[in-house]
């Protein structure tokens, strides 16, 4: 009797388990979040009274490949989740790590455009136009670092055999993250830097 009372208390009667339902909920939560960011961004995108405006500092080809390594971390992040539900630790370690590398990767590339957009003259205070863009696209980079950060403790945790098939739902719901912080990279990324 307690077996099953403690059973019902995982799930939700709508077939998936509190955790992960918790979890879509957080999910719709960052939704609105990056929403009102984006929103104020696009208002501030055209209003520069002074340069350096979008189109003459933003470099599309960088960040197209920036963009195209974070894509790829979410097939690594896919092939991850597999290899943990097959129990394949040596493989899901391998592409734990492949999601943090690509991650990591994506972040050096996205700073050394700040680096670059800040030597043109676009701070954080040069305008409202860089208030905006530097919030949205930091906030989302804090986001990107956050998933590395849980990628390396996922792996950590299968390394020391914490996690395995059994608690593959851990890694399915890092990677609902790693896969909305994408998702949410592909809206930014063409909405800041393809519109002109």
């Amino acid at each position: 009797m307690a077996q099953a009372a403690a059973a019902d208390h995982h799930a939700t009667n709508t077939g998936i388990s509190n955790f992960k339902l918790g979890f879509w909920t957080f999910l719709a939560s960052e939704c609105l979040f990056f929403g009102t960011l984006i929103s104020t961004y696009m208002v501030y995108k055209g209003t520069a009274l002074v340069g350096p405006y979008p189109a003459e500092i933003f470099s599309v080809i960088t960040t197209t490949v920036s963009t195209t390594v974070l894509l790829f971390s979410s097939l690594a992040m896919v092939l991850a989740l597999d290899a943990v539900q097959k129990a394949n630790k040596k493989a899901a370690l391998w592409w734990l790590f492949a999601v943090i590398a690509m991650g990591g990767i994506f972040l050096g590339m996205e700073f050394q455009s700040y680096l670059k957009y800040i030597d043109y003259g676009l701070t954080l205070t040069s305008s409202t136009f860089g208030s905006s863009y530097y919030v949205l696209t930091g906030t989302h980079k804090v986001h990107v670092l956050f998933g590395m950060i849980w990628m390396g403790i996922l792996g950590w945790r299968i390394y020391t055999n914490r996690i395995g098939p059994p608690q593959a739902e851990q890694v399915e719901v890092a990677g609902l993250y790693w896969h909305f912080v994408d998702i949410i990279w592909i809206v930014i990324f063409t909405l800041v830097y393809l519109i002109p």
